[in-house]
């Protein structure tokens, strides 16, 4: 893994930076990126992010008008919208500009084809928004995936470690990549454990300890309040680590659940995942849905925002209110 970058290339004092979007992400590098000493101007259209970055110290403005001087211009957009927005944004990007996003997915899928004159650039960082901004603050940082997708007429790659600087990502590691790379990989941990997998085995074993005549207080603080504790020790200190930290009862049944979990089935399904992601098939659903109003996705959000498990944890977080703050 490389070092942080140390190169005087790299200083983001006065670079000029156009963020696009004001949610977790863009404000985390906007933010981050004013107090690193480069110049920013937000993009935002009137909501609830625009008011955020007014009431953050920034003036935002229209897309049109924030790209106008830049030298980067962050996407910090949804995905979905980076193809209709690009369409109306591109004729008025500078010369010789870098075009940076967060994400690989829009270019890998081809959702969008900056100009030949424009950088691609890709930092990626690994983390929410708030991470990135809580660790800045803190004079550290979190790694990010980076790579150079085009050159064009831009100073693409100073302009990448300037960016991976300016956000505190350089304090840890600028780890090369590419779109591809990141995009694929991205979205597996994410399906697989992250935001997929993992909310899928909770709901799993909650509702097998519920259909049990467990309580489903009970239920969720042993299948879902807990697992902090143990992310924590995973996250801080590695998976040997968190072995030794738990009791020999919770380690031998680790061990046991692990033989019977860990299946062929389980396997070839997340291969198949992988395959989907890999195949575009992915990209082209989420593509349509969203097209089409996202009627399969807030189907979907409304029924897992209705399931029991959000009742036992409002009363469980009601018996300590300050894990609102512990974030």
């Amino acid at each position: 893994m490389p070092p942080p970058s140390s190169s005087p290339d790299a200083d983001p004092t006065g670079f000029r930076v156009a963020v696009l979007g004001y949610g977790n992400q863009g404000r985390a590098h906007a933010l981050n990126l004013r107090d690193a000493g480069a110049t920013v101007t937000v993009g935002a259209r009137s909501g609830p992010g625009a008011r955020l970055a007014e009431a953050d110290g920034f003036l935002p403005v229209s897309f049109d008008a924030a790209v106008a001087t830049a030298e980067l211009v962050i996407m910090a957009l949804p995905d979905e919208v980076h193809g209709p927005v690009w369409s109306e944004l591109e004729p008025h990007v500078p010369h010789g500009c870098s075009v940076g996003f967060i994400h690989g997915f829009s270019i890998h899928h081809k959702r969008l084809a900056p100009r030949a004159d424009l950088g691609v650039i890709l930092v990626a960082p690994k983390g929410p928004g708030p991470t990135l901004r809580s660790r800045f603050v803190k004079g550290q940082g979190i790694p990010a995936l980076v790579g150079v997708h085009q050159t064009g007429d831009a100073d693409a790659e100073q302009h990448l470690h300037r960016w991976g600087t300016g956000i505190g990502c350089a304090r840890a590691a600028l780890i090369p990549s590419s779109f591809a790379e990141e995009c694929e990989t991205d979205l597996f941990g994410e399906q697989a454990i992250l935001c997929g997998g993992i909310l899928a085995l909770m709901r799993a074993s909650f509702e097998t300890l519920q259909d049990a005549g467990y309580s489903d207080e009970v239920a969720y603080i042993e299948c879902i309040h807990e697992l902090k504790q143990v992310v924590d020790l995973l996250y801080a200190q590695g998976p040997a680590a968190m072995h030794k930290a738990i009791s020999n009862t919770a380690e031998f049944g680790a061990f046991v659940a692990a033989e019977q979990l860990d299946s062929k089935e389980l396997r070839g399904q997340l291969q198949s995942l992988l395959h989907d992601i890999q195949s575009g098939a992915f990209a082209q659903r989420f593509a349509e849905d969203a097209e089409a109003g996202h009627p399969w996705f807030n189907a979907k959000r409304s029924a897992h925002d209705d399931h029991a498990i959000e009742a036992a944890s409002a009363k469980v977080r009601q018996t300590m209110p300050w894990l609102e703050n512990d974030t």
